[in-house]
């Protein structure tokens, strides 16, 4: 079988790597792709906009493509996977109604709401007048969200009601575009944040391996958010009892809720959860597809081939699929970015050191680059995510950490302490 992967970042290329561990995938088509992508054995990119629906049909269709997995939430956003379905193409990913889930958060809280999800209180504006006067009458800390898609950096935990008004300014001044329309305003919720992507038919619906990412640019979890500078799977913030209530409690009701509302939901449901100090979990937010950096983390670690998962979920027989086989010990992906992000920074960096990483064992899914001439360039302001395997937490991250010192380019930035909220737990 061919397969098509729409996306060019950390995340595709580490759905494209997957997909050819599989014997029964025979090559791998990335559009728009990366550098990575390139050159890995079995891909080659097709220099296509995400949004070409005529023209990936037409490739599909010629090459007779048996599957097309959509990576970011933006093409699914736009609809891209019913254009492909309505040419009879098999698609993973929702369709545009089901990938409000992500595209409004507001819509989202509604339908959490509407299905009991247990989820933090919010409130939702479309003037900054009233959000203001919101806050000012609840207080902080206090989480302010853009509604609609901002790449990750939409959302501003509050600490302070300067910090607030700040943020719902920033969102109604059209920093956003149309993602600012609405403001949604959240309680602030205590505890650990974990990330458990799950995957359906519409009907029935399994999680894989919960991870937990780094989404702010500092270590010790400081600074503004970004879309994540590592992660690391499976976490103990998410034992095996928890999931079972997650199982019971978020993702089974939001599913029955999408199809309450006749929507037919096939691909990821992402939740974004934080667990609460007395151990319950409550939802932050939903995610359509993948997540990134946790797809790094979590698919280096399946057994079960990946183009059986998500045939399973295009052709509605995913409870008659046998339970996901997952590899033991641990995975960890640390993000190197470009000095800057995520606020400006510089492109066209020569990288240096890939085949050296690969040597220590990691694997280099890149996100921000390109092959300018034959030379790796960076492109972008996450640049590589490194993972690595271990049979220990500890071995992972030190492991991760190993390849990272194999690369250069011009003024590399990572965290040094992805893991750090969970290392007394191991």
């Amino acid at each position: 079988m061919k397969a098509i992967v729409i996306g060019s970042g950390g995340r595709e290329h580490a759905m494209a790597w997957t997909l050819l561990q599989s014997p029964k995938v025979t090559a791998v088509v990335c559009v728009p792709g990366n550098g990575g992508t390139a050159t890995l054995p079995g891909c080659s990119n097709l220099a296509m906009s995400v949004d070409d629906v005529e023209g990936i049909a037409r490739f599909c269709l010629v090459q007779n493509i048996g599957l097309v997995a959509i990576g970011p939430e933006q093409p699914l956003a736009d609809g891209v996977a019913d254009g492909l379905k309505a040419q009879g193409i098999t698609v993973f990913g929702p369709g545009q109604d089901g990938a409000q889930l992500e595209s409004s958060k507001a819509w989202a809280k509604a339908l959490m709401q509407e299905a009991g999800v247990p989820t933090a209180a919010s409130a939702v504006f479309n003037n900054g007048e009233e959000a203001t006067a919101y806050v000012e009458a609840q207080g902080a800390p206090i989480v302010i969200k853009a509604d609609g898609l901002a790449a990750g950096k939409g959302v501003t935990v509050a600490m302070t009601l300067a910090e607030a008004k700040d943020a719902i300014a920033n969102i109604f001044s059209g920093q956003f575009g149309t993602a600012g329309s609405q403001v949604v305003i959240e309680e602030f919720l205590a505890g650990q944040e974990a990330s458990v992507l799950a995957v359906t038919d519409g009907l029935t619906i399994r999680p894989l391996l919960p991870a937990q990412d780094h989404k702010q640019i500092g270590d010790g979890d400081t600074g503004p958010n970004t879309g994540g500078m590592g992660a690391y799977a499976p976490t103990p913030v998410v034992p095996p009892a928890l999931m079972e209530r997650i199982q019971i409690e978020i993702l089974e009701p939001t599913v029955q809720a999408l199809r309450n509302r006749g929507i037919d939901y096939r691909g990821v449901v992402y939740a974004g959860l934080m667990i609460t100090p007395e151990g319950d979990p409550k939802v932050i937010e939903f995610n359509c597809r993948f997540g990134d950096p946790e797809t790094q983390v979590v698919l280096p670690l399946l057994n079960t081939p990946l183009e059986q998962i998500m045939l399973a979920c295009c052709e509605q027989r995913l409870e008659d699929l046998p339970p996901f086989e997952w590899k033991s010990g641990y995975a960890a992906c640390v993000v190197m970015a470009a000095e800057g992000y995520p606020d400006k920074y510089p492109k066209g960096m020569v990288i240096d050191g890939i085949e050296a990483a690969y040597d220590t064992g990691a694997m280099v899914f890149h996100a921000g680059t390109q092959l300018e001439k034959g030379v790796l360039q960076s492109n972008g302001g996450r640049v590589l995510g490194v993972t690595a395997l271990g049979d220990g937490f500890e071995t992972a991250i030190a492991n991760a950490y190993s390849a990272i010192a194999a690369i250069q380019f011009d003024n590399a930035y990572y965290r040094r302490d992805i893991g750090h909220r969970v290392r007394d737990q191991f």
